[in-house]
């Protein structure tokens, strides 16, 4: 394989459905902007693009609950994605979106292109059909419980419990979400991918990045779990994959019979990385067939685990089948970042938004990326907490990376008006520390040419460790009043590591680096020379206290919502088993009820619990008549204790069930309990 002349990097196209969360930096924005920014710091020619995904049924499905349109969804949400990234700082080389009328070209003239090579076929299949809104169910419209870990909120196309991806007839006892209804099977004609005819070169291509026996790519560096996904929908046999969908928001089918259908959102949407290309070009008087053609450009997409097939087996069979595109070298896909010992969930606004933590943490970009590269879930799950943050920050950021730039440029401007000292004499220790930077600028770039991006910034991080330590085992502080030639020597190297890391971490924490330049007045410089003036001290981070952390754990706890129901209170606070246990709940019936003498929202009743007959009082006037209890079955708390209400001593409390409009309803067993059942 030849060394590629440029790279056309892309990260996956963000749904307009919403705005985006730390699972998506972490899984696949971060990785890819470290990656963009290593390449051009060695002067490659490079293109990163990205851009908002904005078609889809998921999108026509929020537009009927908001009673909005589509166009103003994507509208809202592409306007908040696009300011988050640029206020967090991953510098795309442009941000489109699929909306646009340069897309919907481009996406309906490369289905043409396809269609007219004999590249689909055209199936007559049953799909689900809302009867009473006479039109049929896109993915999205279906939900079901999920075959594969029984989710019991699982959509037509993708569980998001468990990641699988699904079709809709493999949903157990599947409902439409626009009438709630169960859908019928109805016929329809469609477009379909006939993956199955492409088993044989894919195979081949991934496993050993050959195709048609020329090296492609080096498959060593692929991912296990991007191997072992593939292989596995390979190795059970791939089936032809429906490219379009009875469906009024999307770009529509551009052929004969394509009257009321566009094309499935994730035909539509990898094209945007193509059309994106293009305006980019049109912008900057470019050929964009350079960056999709040219056999000498490594194209590289960055991605989540749950789009590993569409990025590494659809969209590569999808370009080779139009005939005139290069296919991806690589596609380092990460896994999932879980929050706070829960999976990240957008519908139970489970998650820290990437624009709510710009607004609470101004200025610290860089501390989010250097905490989002150390927990990157590169091979595995991981997991962001807040005090981790806090601990990662502190410890490491300001603790070791910020107090060595501190004293290196400090001391400097004690003892030498901050000019670069001149280098002695080295000690054995003193090569070691120049033979330590040079071998770490050689480590960082080969674990960053192997997408190991966590381990680079590991890497990095252990060089500014190393200079911390040589400055607390030499103490120039302590020596410059008998040495004051080793000092310099001291302070020389302290300042070339200082440099050193500036450019190091250029990938990982472009301000700190940028900030980091500007003190050592060192821009262009690869070596600072004897008497070159540095500039004055600044503090690269500050520390992160107690207070902030808790104010964002308690947000998140009262943000949380559940997943089926918007308006349900946040959970409590947790408690242990053994506090569960002390409570006595009780099946009882009530024998007699009457209303309160003294108070109109109070019910007096006298109840069975199985063990006694007692009294309780409770503030169900409102919601329940006296004379239509009697005889019912509920749930008591029987071990609570007695309180007066209203002059009456009430020796328990009835549980009862709360809708979102308060309206009140017994929690009573399914079939008839003896009375002093537990309920446990």
């Amino acid at each position: 394989m030849k060394e590629a002349k440029r790279h056309t990097i892309t990260a996956a196209l963000p749904y307009a459905n919403g705005p985006l969360h730390l699972g998506h930096i972490a899984g696949c924005y971060l990785p890819a902007d470290i990656y963009s920014r290593y390449l051009k710091a060695k002067g490659k020619e490079v293109l990163f693009v990205c851009g908002s995904d904005e078609h889809g049924a998921a999108i026509t499905l929020r537009a009927k609950k908001e009673d909005t349109t589509p166009q103003k969804i994507v509208d809202k949400n592409h306007a908040i994605i696009e300011k988050a990234f640029n206020d967090f700082g991953i510098e795309f080389d442009i941000y489109h979106r699929t909306s646009s009328e340069l897309h919907h070209e481009t996406a309906s003239e490369f289905f043409k292109d396809m269609h007219g090579k004999g590249a689909f076929i055209e199936k007559t299949t049953e799909q689900y059909y809302d009867e009473e809104n006479n039109q049929f169910l896109a993915d999205r419209y279906i939900v079901g419980t999920c075959p594969k870990c029984a989710f019991d909120g699982a959509y037509g196309d993708q569980c998001e419990k468990c990641g699988s991806t699904l079709s809709p007839t493999e949903l157990i006892k599947p409902k439409s979400t626009i009438s709630g209804n169960v859908p019928i099977l109805k016929e329809t004609t469609h477009w379909f991918l006939p993956m199955n005819d492409h088993e044989k070169w894919l195979k081949e291509w991934i496993e050993t990045g050959k195709l048609d026996g020329v090296q492609q790519h080096d498959a060593s560096t692929w991912r296990k779990q991007v191997i072992g996904q593939c292989k596995s929908w390979i190795d059970n046999g791939l089936l032809p994959r429906s490219i379009t969908r009875d469906l009024d928001w999307g770009i529509k089918v551009p052929v004969e019979g394509g009257e009321g259908k566009v094309l499935y959102v994730w035909f539509d949407a990898p094209i945007g990385y193509i059309s994106a290309t293009k305006q980019w070009a049109l912008d900057n008087n470019k050929d964009w067939e350079d960056y999709w053609k040219k056999e000498d450009t490594e194209l590289v997409h960055f991605i989540g685990k749950d789009n590993i097939v569409f990025h590494a087996i659809i969209f590569p069979i999808i370009l080779k089948s139009h005939g005139d595109y290069i296919l991806p070298t690589n596609v380092p896909a990460n896994e999932f970042l879980n929050l706070e010992g829960d999976k990240i969930s957008t519908s139970r606004n489970w998650a820290v938004w990437l624009h709510e933590y710009l607004e609470d943490f101004p200025n610290k970009e860089d501390e989010l990326r250097y905490v989002l590269t150390s927990i990157a879930p590169e091979t595995k799950d991981s997991e962001f907490t807040w005090k981790d943050y806090q601990t990662r920050v502190n410890s490491e950021l300001v603790a070791i990376f910020g107090n060595f730039i501190n004293r290196s440029v400090v001391l400097t401007h004690k003892y030498y008006d901050g000019k670069v000292p001149a280098q002695g004499v080295l000690s054995d220790y003193d090569k070691e520390v120049l033979a330590a930077i040079e071998a770490t600028k050689l480590n960082v770039d080969e674990l960053l040419a192997a997408y190991k991006f966590r381990d680079a910034q590991t890497e990095a991080m252990t060089l500014a460790r190393l200079g911390n330590k040589y400055l607390a085992d030499t103490e120039p502080w302590k020596l410059i009043k008998t040495d004051e030639e080793t000092v310099k020597t001291i302070m020389n190297i302290a300042l070339q590591l200082s440099n050193a890391l500036s450019e190091i971490f250029i990938p990982f924490l472009p301000n700190t680096s940028q900030k980091l330049k500007g003190m050592l007045n060192s821009n262009g410089l690869t070596t600072l020379p004897a008497e070159h003036q540095i500039n004055k001290a600044e503090l690269l981070y500050q520390k992160i206290e107690d207070d902030a952390i808790e104010i964002q754990i308690e947000k998140l706890k009262a943000t949380a919502v559940n997943q089926s129901n918007p308006k349900a209170k946040p959970m409590k606070d947790e408690i242990t088993f053994d506090e569960f246990t002390k409570m006595d709940i009780r099946i009882s019936t009530i024998l007699t009820a009457e209303k309160h003498p003294d108070a109109d929202k109070l019910i007096k009743m006298t109840v069975d619990t199985g063990i006694d007959e007692r009294t309780i009082v409770s503030g169900i006037a409102k919601h329940y008549k006296p004379e239509d209890i009697i005889g019912k079955q509920v749930s008591v708390l029987i071990n609570l204790a007695p309180r007066k209400i209203r002059g009456i001593e009430s020796q328990g409390m009835i549980l009862m069930a709360e809708n979102n409009e308060g309206s009140l309803a017994f929690v009573s067993p399914e079939k008839v309990i003896d009375n002093g059942g537990e309920v446990r």
